[in-house]
């Protein structure tokens, strides 16, 4: 293994950077991303980076000079993959040829299209720096703001804007938000936040079209004829995964999305390939070998570091059991869930004031968990989820508002 080529300038292509040189390893690597940027963090552009007291600038997790003087790391930023040969072992980038012993694919997702929008000034999705820049602007502006999806990230740009003070509208095509993600009570307790906070929340509508003026948007039209005015529109329909380049590659590709279905090693179904981060379908041993996609910020740093590891030593391998987490934060409140939410059922253990508890059962196990402002509680849920807790003894911890040991 002399050569390491890292594809996508993420959270989990450094983490894979570091955890190689950490290990040991002495080899080449090349870290490749499409943008022009250095790894940066990508959460706190839908949270603090929008809010008044942000200064606007993104400062990357390790500067130029780190990568490749301390890191020894051959940089190729500003232009995407096009293309994995896997028989010559060779990433094409910019039509030339990088080749590789050993690859890591973290390239991440992409926005979902919004046809609808293209080409209007004032419609915007969130997931460059970019993105966020832009958003803040109009914000900065007095923008009238419509949120197209109650997702997270939706939610917690309607969340920003509200928090100025601004007029909000947050449209949603399903009855609740995240009801498929995290359940309907858990959905229930979603749009009481946004309620709760001034957001006009139109359940069950979609978008139908934009209204426009001079080339700037001036309204979003739904499908029951309501025309509701707007400066801004963010569009947050969800993401894809940025696998456009492997088409052709021989990996094997899921079929409702187009990620990397990967073992629970990450290792793909092409030797020397392995795959981390929101691109990667990892089977999950910790929850009955689920093909599991997470786009989280803890599940990219661990994965981008095992499959580097594993990478370059197939043989000491071992099959990854994280327990997934995940916070938001909306409206000044805290959003925390752990495991999976693929269940058989979910409860409510909690819905008083100062916080909300909702637990996930699968069989005879708690396999998930959701909390709203109780961040100790949540983390103490984790570790039952990762010793596969049994379910009747969660329900009575909670019953009994006793410490979950």
């Amino acid at each position: 293994m002399e050569r390491l080529v890292v594809v996508g300038a993420s959270l989990a292509g450094l983490r894979a950077v570091e955890s190689a040189r950490r290990g040991g390893y002495t080899g080449s690597i090349t870290l490749i991303g499409a943008e022009e940027h250095l790894p940066y963090d990508r959460p706190p552009l839908s949270k603090a980076f929008l809010g008044k007291g942000h200064d606007g600038v993104v400062t990357p997790f390790r500067s130029a000079d780190e990568l490749r003087d301390d890191w020894d790391v051959r940089l190729c930023l500003g232009a995407p993959a096009e293309a994995l040969d896997t028989a010559e072992r060779e990433v094409v980038v910019d039509g030339r040829p990088v080749p590789y012993d050993a690859a890591v694919i973290a390239t991440g997702a992409t926005p979902r299209a919004f046809p609808a929008g293209q080409g209007i000034a004032g419609v915007h999705q969130l997931r460059t720096v970019e993105d966020a820049l832009a958003i803040r602007a109009a914000l900065d502006a007095g923008a009238r703001t419509v949120v197209i999806g109650a997702g997270f990230i939706g939610s917690e740009v309607a969340s920003a804007a509200r928090k100025r003070g601004l007029p909000v509208t947050v449209v949603e095509a399903l009855e609740l938000p995240l009801v498929r993600s995290v359940g309907r009570e858990a959905g229930e307790v979603c749009a009481a936040l946004h309620r709760e906070n001034g957001t006009d929340l139109r359940l069950g509508t979609r978008v139908t079209g934009i209204a426009s003026h001079a080339g700037r948007v001036i309204g979003v039209v739904l499908d029951d004829g309501d025309e509701i005015a707007a400066d801004l529109v963010v569009v947050g329909i969800g993401v894809a995964p940025a696998t456009s380049w492997l088409r052709g590659s021989g990996l094997v590709l899921h079929a409702l999305d187009g990620g990397v279905v990967c073992g629970s090693t990450l290792s793909t179904n092409v030797p020397g390939v392995y795959a981390a981060g929101d691109v990667a379908h990892a089977a999950s041993p910790l929850f009955d070998g689920d093909l599991m996609r997470l786009e989280h910020w803890t599940n990219a740093a661990e994965q981008g570091a095992a499959a580097a590891r594993h990478a370059l030593d197939p043989a000491s391998a071992v099959p990854l059991e994280p327990v997934p987490y995940f916070w938001s934060d909306w409206y000044g409140h805290r959003l925390q869930f752990v495991g999976t939410p693929r269940a058989d059922e979910v409860r409510v253990t909690s819905r008083a004031v100062e916080g909300f508890t909702a637990l996930y059962r699968r069989g005879d196990r708690l396999v998930g968990a959701l909390t709203v402002d109780r961040p100790r509680e949540i983390m103490k849920y984790r570790r039952r989820v990762a010793e596969r807790g049994e379910w009747e003894e969660a329900l009575t911890f909670a019953a009994l508002g006793r410490k979950i040991g």
